[in-house]
């Protein structure tokens, strides 16, 4: 199984914000935002993997500013480090008021996916090649957010 860049897993997903996307207040529905998130992180991961995979948790996701109708939403998700079966993957998500011509940054997730075959078994993933400071830095960052996982899990055990 050969190993992959980051790179090779990016993808790049859009969404216009519909008012039924919305509530009162005319803001995307957290629901939503997160739907959108698994999504974008599933296809980054099961390109990484070439296998479907499942969704395993939502370690962390950060709602800095509202979302609006009518902006679109970008979602650039790609994995930041693998375990034997599963997959750390990063999703940071955009706005853009494509009439003000405005773009801001406004969430950002760390999802974990196992990658599992057709009898929904865990199955090997491929190693992940770390090119850049920057992915050495995610990598580690997710390394120590696997450890605080592994502990919440310990300690739900007992």
């Amino acid at each position: 199984m050969k190993a992959r860049s980051p790179n090779e897993s990016m993808i790049e997903m859009n969404e216009l914000v519909l008012p039924n996307d919305t509530n009162l207040l005319g803001n995307l529905l957290g629901g939503t935002l997160l739907h959108w998130i698994d999504i974008a992180g599933a296809m980054a991961a099961q390109k990484h993997s070439n296998s479907v995979v499942a969704t395993v948790c939502i370690d962390s996701v950060d709602f800095r500013e509202p979302v609006h109708v009518g902006e679109i939403v970008t979602l650039k998700a790609r994995v930041t480090w693998v375990g034997r079966t599963s997959m750390e993957v990063t999703v940071e998500v955009f706005a853009e008021d494509y009439l003000r011509k405005l773009k801001r940054a406004t969430n950002k997730a760390y999802v974990t996916y196992v990658s599992v075959d057709s009898d929904g078994k865990p199955r090997e993933v491929p190693g992940l090649i770390l090119e850049t400071d920057e992915q050495r830095k995610g990598h580690a960052e997710a390394e120590k957010r696997r450890t605080q996982r592994l502990k919440r899990r310990q300690t739900e055990q007992n």
